[in-house]
């Protein structure tokens, strides 16, 4: 038996494994209601409040009157906290957790649950709408669901589509298309951005609401984790407001038999009046039972056409889509009703809104729904009646409107969910909870994911090694085949130094990135991303960020255009702003083979502990420079941090190996483009010159002379060694001279002079005209400098390139170290590539900011790089 205590306190003032149940969520100060969109009055996704829109989320993700929490543990930092609440996870500030009032509560059974008692059932209300003609059999489905719900994973089943599967919230940040064929029926099929509700308070959530407002499909697939239905049903039942058709996948339903539990899912559809179709997205279990049921959905739903209860008891699960209304309550359905009232004087509206929707969003002050009523001719009454009925529910209930809303919404669910569903005691968290009290630790959270970086680093060349020696292998072996029987001239120099030569040399690290991949895939997947950014949110916080931008710079990793298109989930513009700013730095997939050349050259007995500091060195200038941004740049309040802690799952070996297949193709195909062209036109500009060349010596008739010399001394020797000493003499000389030559060719040609150009820039860090070169070929795609490398030395595989740098830079071995480092260092600062760009153009709406990435990234990459050089001078 659960004991009130008694005493109202706030949700931080609890310590770890205390309950309490939820009074209220207190807001900061209070605003009067007005519909006029000012701009210093919403922010840039149009939220009236950042604390309001806070408040109202959280009470969406469950934080409603009368809710049990339980305080699970601190970061390692002691904040933020993880809270368990509707059987998952979620973490909180506490800040943030100081807004929730609570009532301390001790339970003799500590399983069991709270019963709320404000479920006012359902209404029932005819209201015609329009239907969109489509082709006869084509049906287009949205896939709609809160984030970790599987729905991803069923577009991949289904679809057979290769999108790669996150779990963590905001992995998909724009919708994903496919089609497939089953039965009679051809499906269109769009994975839309995971959403927690329909309320604008993420940029996802605002697309997900306008293409279905839009009516872009025929019916929508509301993916249901089961084992989170009270929390995942609000999104449900903002669905029915919207009067749509609606199928519910109840996924991952092995999971939630496998705890003990069982749920009248027939019974479910009945209440809410929509079809449920258990599946398990993972291994495709029912999904095509459940697009069956899509289709008999399309076929035979009409909203005005309820069935009869005389056939209730054994139609079939596609008959229960008859539409009701959820039931907030008296006062709150007045209101709706003398809203709706006066929003349909215009007729034209039911065309496109539900106009119950359209209501119910207008007492919750939602802007998009503002702007859609803005434009009305009686919107100023409209307005009025609102703002009436806003300040009448909160005399009344003493709670505002968005509170009240929440509070029926999860009194409904409660209600359903009460007569359905059977909770078993069993304990199944007991993995999750063991792995975070190891990984959260505050001794050992930093230590373990600092040594989990490095033995990536660690195996990304140990493992890859011999599958890169069996592609360098191969490289040469083409090269040589070509060289045999092509004959001398441009078409030979170009297939082998161009082509094979350039792009080879890139190919070669093929192995190191899908082992990164596989590494970045298996925090994804299992669940440990969302504690990185967790466990570091509080250090994040002191650089201006939060522990959201973590992941997106995490994922920079892999590839700083998804990475930079992820920081959408981040809510606040600032904190958003400044992710996308600096993520360049976070060493991202394309580097990797610059490092992996270098770092096996110069560095063969620490390869794994250079690379790290490599990329260790681009963690701490992203943090120096998100913490200068936030400072003079980016000031405005930080945003509440709020992110769902999903449990551990053991990744499945198809979706790592549709991640790491992707990934490679992704690879491949920009070398079968972007890289081959870039090494074609380097081929060009090295070989050919805008005059004729005029060379310091005659280097073929000095190369004849040597040869006649040798040949003469080698006739006159007898003995075996003799011989051999003098034949290396002769390819070591004949090897200088073809060598100068070709080196005074490049200097003359078009390259050799735009090197001789940009080499005084780039003279103070120790590089010469072709690292220059290199460096600016860098542009289209950071693999590219391997090409370049690659067509300017000719053989710059990792064997040779120490022997090739020191004696074209004529330094010691010291030296060209030092430059090598240098080098990585520059590599790993400057602008990232033209896609990357591209996408910061198109995240902030700006080139201004675009072209500010780029003139601030290269400024710095110069200043630390002659720093690293300098102070490598006055050590060695």
């Amino acid at each position: 038996m659960c004991l009130n205590l008694g005493t109202i306190m706030r949700l931080s003032e609890l310590q770890t494994g205390e309950k309490c149940t939820v009074v209220r969520i207190v807001r900061r100060g209070t605003k009067a209601h007005q519909h006029k969109t000012d701009s210093h009055k919403h922010d840039l996704f149009g939220r009236r409040n950042r604390n309001d829109a806070f408040c109202n989320r959280i009470a969406e993700m469950g934080f409603v009157r009368g809710q049990e929490i339980e305080v699970i543990l601190n970061a390692p930092l002691k904040d933020p906290v993880k809270y368990k609440i509707m059987g998952y996870e979620v973490s909180l500030r506490r800040s943030e957790a100081a807004m929730i009032e609570v009532i301390r509560i001790t339970c003799d059974n500590a399983n069991e649950k709270p019963v709320r008692d404000d479920s006012h059932g359902t209404i029932t209300e005819n209201e015609n709408q329009e239907i969109t003609v489509k082709t006869p059999n084509t049906i287009t489905v949205a896939l709609v669901g809160n984030p970790n719900s599987g729905k991803s994973s069923l577009f991949n089943f289904a679809a057979k589509e290769h999108e790669h599967v996150g779990n963590y919230g905001g992995v998909t940040v724009a919708a994903k298309a496919s089609s497939f064929n089953q039965g009679n029926y051809h499906f269109n099929i769009v994975d839309l951005p995971g959403a927690y509700s329909l309320t604008a308070y993420t940029p996802e959530e605002v697309f997900v609401r306008k293409h279905i407002a839009d009516k872009k499909a025929d019916v929508i697939v509301n993916v249901i984790d089961a084992s989170n239905l009270e929390r995942n049903l609000y999104l449900t039942t903002q669905l029915i407001d919207m009067n749509l058709r609606v199928v519910i996948a109840l996924n991952m339903y092995d999971e939630f038999l496998e705890k003990g539990n069982s749920l009248d899912y027939i019974s479910l559809s009945k209440m809410i009046g929509i079809p449920v179709v258990p599946t398990v997205a993972r291994t495709g279990k029912g999904i095509k039972e459940l697009f069956d049921v899509v289709a008999k959905v399309y076929e035979e739903y009409v909203s005005t056409d309820f069935a009869s209860p005389a056939d209730e008891e054994n139609m079939p699960i596609y008959k229960t889509a008859k539409h009701i209304h959820i039931n907030h309550g008296k006062e709150i359905e007045y209101s709706i009703s003398k809203i709706k009232e006066e929003i349909l004087k215009n007729e034209d509206i039911r065309k496109y809104y539900s106009t119950r929707f359209l209501s119910i969003k207008l007492l919750e002050n939602d802007h998009e729904t503002e702007k859609v009523i803005s434009l009305l001719n009686n919107a100023d009454t409209v307005f009025e009646i609102r703002d009436r009925e806003c300040e009448r529910i909160k005399t009344i209930l003493g709670e505002n409107t968005e509170t009240a809303i929440t509070n029926a919404k999860y009194g409904f669910i409660a209600g359903a969910l009460r007569e359905t569903l059977k909770e078993s005691n069993k304990e199944t968290a007991a993995t999750t909870k063991f792995i975070d009290n190891i990984v959260t630790n505050k001794w050992l959270g930093f230590p373990m994911f600092a040594l989990f970086v490095y033995l990536m680093f660690e195996a990304t060349f140990n493992l890859g090694q011999y599958p890169m020696d069996w592609i360098e292998a191969g490289v040469d072996w083409l090269k040589n085949i070509m060289n045999s029987i092509l004959s001398d001239g441009p078409l030979k120099d170009l297939l082998i130094e161009g082509i094979i030569v350039g792009v080879g040399q890139v190919i070669v690290f093929l192995p190191n990135i899908l082992i990164l991949y596989f590494f970045i895939s298996f925090m994804e997947d299992s669940g440990y991303m969302a504690r990185a950014a967790f466990i570091m949110d509080k250090l994040m916080r002191k650089a201006g960020l939060n522990g959201k931008s973590f992941i997106p710079l995490i994922m920079g990793f892999g590839c700083n255009v998804p990475a930079i298109m992820s920081a959408r989930t981040i809510e606040s513009r600032s904190s958003r702003m400044i992710t996308i700013l600096v993520n360049p730095f976070i060493s991202c997939s394309a580097r990797l083979p610059v490092y992996m050349l270098f770092v096996s050259a110069f560095f063969a007995g620490y390869k794994a502990l250079v690379l790290f500091l490599i990329y260790s060195l681009g963690i701490c200038v992203t943090i120096v420079m998100a913490k200068f941004f936030k400072r003079f740049f980016f000031k405005k309040e930080e945003t509440p941090f709020v992110i769902e802690l999903p449990p551990y799952r053991m990744p499945t070996v198809k979706s790592v190996r549709i991640h790491m297949w992707e990934k490679g193709k992704h690879f491949l195909k920009k070398a079968g483009t972007i890289i081959l062209l870039a090494s074609v036109i380097i081929w060009g500009l090295q070989y050919f010159s805008p005059h004729k060349i005029k060379y310091s010596h005659n280097y073929d008739l000095l190369e004849e002379q040597v040869r006649e010399k040798y040949k003469k001394e080698i006739e006159q020797q007898t003995k075996f060694l003799d011989i051999l000493s003098l034949t290396e003499q002769n390819l070591k000389e004949t090897d200088y001279y073809q060598k100068s030559k070709i080196k005074e060719k490049q200097e003359q040609s078009f390259i050799g002079y735009i090197g001789k150009f940009i080499e005084p820039v780039i003279k103070p860090l120790g590089f010469n005209w072709k690292l220059g070169v290199a460096i600016v070929s860098g542009l289209p795609a950071k693999e590219v400098v391997i090409s370049t490398l690659g067509v300017l030395y000719s053989d710059v595989s990792k064997d040779k390139l120490s022997a090739v740098m020191q004696n074209d830079l004529q330094q010691s071995k010291n030296h060209t170290a030092l430059i090598a480092i240098v080098f990585m260092v520059f590599v790993l600062l400057y602008f990232p590539c033209i896609t990357a760009i591209t996408t910061i153009r198109n995240e902030t709406g700006s080139w201004k900011w675009a072209m500010f990435s780029v003139g601030y990234t290269l400024a710095l990459a110069w200043i630390i790089s002659f720093a690293v050089y300098r102070a490598g001078l006055l050590i060695i």
